[in-house]
């Protein structure tokens, strides 16, 4: 297909979503915007676009859009690529409300999947009665560092370098890479689902900064560097624990996880000796300040739908991740939210009683997904 023939849809008008939305206009494609809340995009709709900012040569400009609106069938209709830009903790109602407008031929992204996300989204599609012939994919992460900054602009601090993308099931991934190659050559083969969820290094860099630095957080409102200032090489240490056990989990479920520094190599091409100075020599990095609460998608996103579906993995297949665990203690202690009861467990998704073998050949279509996915 030519590049005009490719209608997008951006899900989510935060501050991924804005960016990716007046980013895809920019590179010449028919974008429209979905957003829940009619109030949040008013200024957007009124203008009839977004004005992009990045630094040094990234791209910036006024990022025309064809619609924006709150009404989900008419944010649909037409497209061919559906990119979902909404914190994971709200998959659950993208995929009920899409669910009834999807068509034959359409391909829907999860930016980022987080872990597991991919296989609840198709879950929700298959529970709510879709039998349009849709393939689900996820990235391993959002492609952009980026902000909004003011009601209808976005900064994008960095792009990134390559980010692994996957689709369920993983015999649909080439399908996916090619139709979106022209906007983003950047997604490269993830392997498959698992791949993309258990190489989410999010879930290890977001929560540990943030609940570490709890004071920090609390007595500034987050004016403090989130990266440069909020990673000590006490905190680092930490991260450099919970994420071997990540690791470990992918290892047991045959899966070839990345550490969290040489995924900033790939990523960001930033290389140190360890996490600590990794982070530090990150120059994207710099000017991303820290949440001003714990009442954060840092902690609700990344907890329940990243942390907690790893740590499952892991008591179902017999790996220690102790660390894992505490962090996510002290997180339902800090929200006084029960993170596990509705985070993405195998109970919760239905399919504990697979063994490790038959969940990666239920994500490399080996096993039928619609059997297991009910």
């Amino acid at each position: 297909m030519k590049i005009k023939k490719f209608i997008y849809s951006v899900v989510g008008a935060g501050n991924g979503g804005r960016a990716m939305a007046a980013h895809l206009s920019l590179m010449g494609f028919k974008v429209s915007l979905y957003n829940r809340t009619p109030k949040n995009v008013e200024a957007i709709k009124e203008r009839g676009g977004i004005t992009l900012e990045s630094q040094e040569s990234g791209p910036k400009g006024f990022g025309k859009l064809t619609k924006v609106t709150s009404n989900m069938q008419e944010a649909l209709q037409d497209s061919n690529i559906i990119m979902v830009v909404v914190p994971a903790y709200a998959h659950v109602d993208i995929a009920k409300k899409v669910a009834p407008h999807l068509v034959d031929g359409q391909i829907v992204i999860l930016n980022p999947g987080r872990t597991l996300g991919a296989l609840e989204f198709l879950q929700i599609l298959r529970g709510q009665g879709c039998e349009a012939d849709v393939i689900v994919a996820e990235t391993q992460t959002f492609i952009y560092a980026s902000r909004s900054i003011d009601l209808a602009q976005a900064r994008i601090f960095r792009i990134k370098d390559a980010v692994p993308l996957a689709a369920l099931p993983s015999s649909d991934t080439a399908k996916v890479l090619e139709a979106i190659s022209p906007a983003f050559p950047q997604f490269i083969d993830g392997a498959n689902v698992l791949q993309t969820g258990l190489n989410n290094i999010g879930g290890i860099f977001h929560p540990t900064i943030s609940l570490l630095n709890a004071g920090w957080i609390e007595s500034t409102g987050g004016d403090f560097q989130f990266y440069l200032d909020g990673v000590t090489p006490t905190i680092a240490l930490i991260m450099e624990a919970i994420d071997r056990e990540r690791v470990n989990v992918a290892s047991v479920l045959g899966v070839q996880a990345i550490t969290a520094l040489e995924w900033l190599k790939m990523a960001y091409n930033t290389t140190g000796e360890n996490l600590y100075k990794a982070i530090r020599n990150q120059q994207g990095y710099r000017g991303i300040n820290a949440p001003q609460t714990l009442d954060h998608r840092y902690i609700h996103e990344d907890i329940p739908m990243s942390l907690v579906p790893v740590a499952s993995m892991g008591h179902r297949f017999g790996v220690s991740v102790r660390a894992m665990d505490s962090l996510i203690r002290m997180a339902i202690i800090a929200n006084r939210t029960d993170y596990w009861r509705f985070g993405r467990t195998l109970e919760n998704l239905g399919i504990e009683h697979l063994s490790a073998k038959e969940l990666l050949s239920l994500v490399n279509g080996g096993i039928d997904e619609k059997e297991q996915l009910k």
